[in-house]
């Protein structure tokens, strides 16, 4: 039914048996089975379109951290036509054996969250949305989202050069065009993002469980409705009128396991106001975000929202200059 080869029991088996396979058991060469030849895979550094650049990259990702695991904590699914979509949540731990993007090998180990949503269909991923906290990684080496940015450019040869973030204008349209599911969980997770999104900070104790358990972007660990505002007050002022939209969501409800949801968003507009990243610069800058959550009696449970504060600051700079 979800178009993967019957050894694997369903979509969650199914992708974190994929992801060991590649990552931890090297096997770089699977990517040739499980990843279609013209996937495009989205992140919010860039848009990778082909096979052959995810093998480069995850065979220069494992050269600098040869010890490199990931912890599959969740696996959020829904049916899709040909097969499912999966909303991915793992921890990467990581030590810099070697010299490679970010820098001399430091020997620093390393720990990151990541959210992924990959649409499979026919035993293949076939498109992918990946948001990798790249912000955790860079505050463990002792730099700043903004600083690494910079550098960043300058090592991929300047403005005119350099890899270019997500936007609209790059993206490239893949096979999987659907929404999600209209599971109610889904529905209220994206309520409360939009809710957020247009200012109703004050609906928060009736969203939020007061001792909600927070994860946000650059690895902070945050409580209750204090620190939820502060975050997406903080992010909604830095772009106070550019374009929020829901992208895709998922509800689910499995034995065992909480009621829980997946929501992939996006901005899209200037950095025109004083917030999250500091002066505004008129920068035109797009955020793919995405969040996951847990659902009790109170509410809001469990929250993990993240977004690459590196890519940010990478289009403010290439605005600036």
């Amino acid at each position: 039914m979800h178009g993967f080869d019957p050894k694997w029991k369903d979509p969650t088996d199914y992708i974190l048996g994929i992801t060991q396979a590649i990552w931890e058991e090297r096997g770089i060469d699977t990517l040739d089975h499980y990843y279609a030849p013209d996937i495009v895979v989205r992140s919010p550094a860039s848009v990778v379109v082909g096979n052959q650049g995810i093998k480069a990259a995850t065979m220069a990702t494992l050269a600098e951290f040869p010890d490199r695991e990931l912890l599959g904590e969740d696996v959020i699914w829904c049916d899709a036509p040909g097969g499912f979509l999966s909303s991915h949540r793992l921890i990467s731990t990581a030590t810099h054996t070697h010299s490679g993007v970010y820098g001399a090998a430091s020997g620093q180990r390393f720990a990151y969250r990541i959210l992924a949503d990959c649409y499979c269909s026919e035993d293949q991923v076939k498109d992918e949305w990946l948001v990798r906290d790249q912000g955790a990684i860079v505050a463990q080496m002792g730099v700043e989202p903004k600083q690494f940015a910079a550098e960043l450019i300058h090592k991929e040869g300047g403005t005119e050069q350099c890899v270019k973030p997500m936007t609209p204008a790059n993206d490239v349209t893949g096979p999987y065009q659907s929404r999600g599911n209209q599971h109610p969980l889904g529905q209220q997770l994206a309520g409360i993002l939009g809710d957020l999104m247009q200012g109703a900070f004050h609906r928060i104790p009736s969203l939020y469980d007061r001792a909600a358990q927070l994860e946000y972007p650059n690895g902070q660990s945050a409580q209750g409705w204090r620190d939820a505002d502060s975050f997406w007050m903080g992010l909604r002022a830095a772009f106070p009128d550019a374009e929020f939209k829901i992208e895709h969501q998922i509800g689910l409800e499995e034995e065992q396991m909480p009621p829980r949801a997946a929501v992939r968003w996006s901005l899209n507009g200037l950095h025109s106001g004083w917030g999250r990243f500091g002066t505004p610069t008129g920068a035109p800058v797009y955020i793919m975000g995405i969040t996951q959550a847990e659902f009790g009696p109170g509410g809001l449970r469990r929250e993990w929202s993240l977004i690459d504060e590196t890519a940010i600051w990478k289009q403010i700079l290439l605005h600036t200059g």
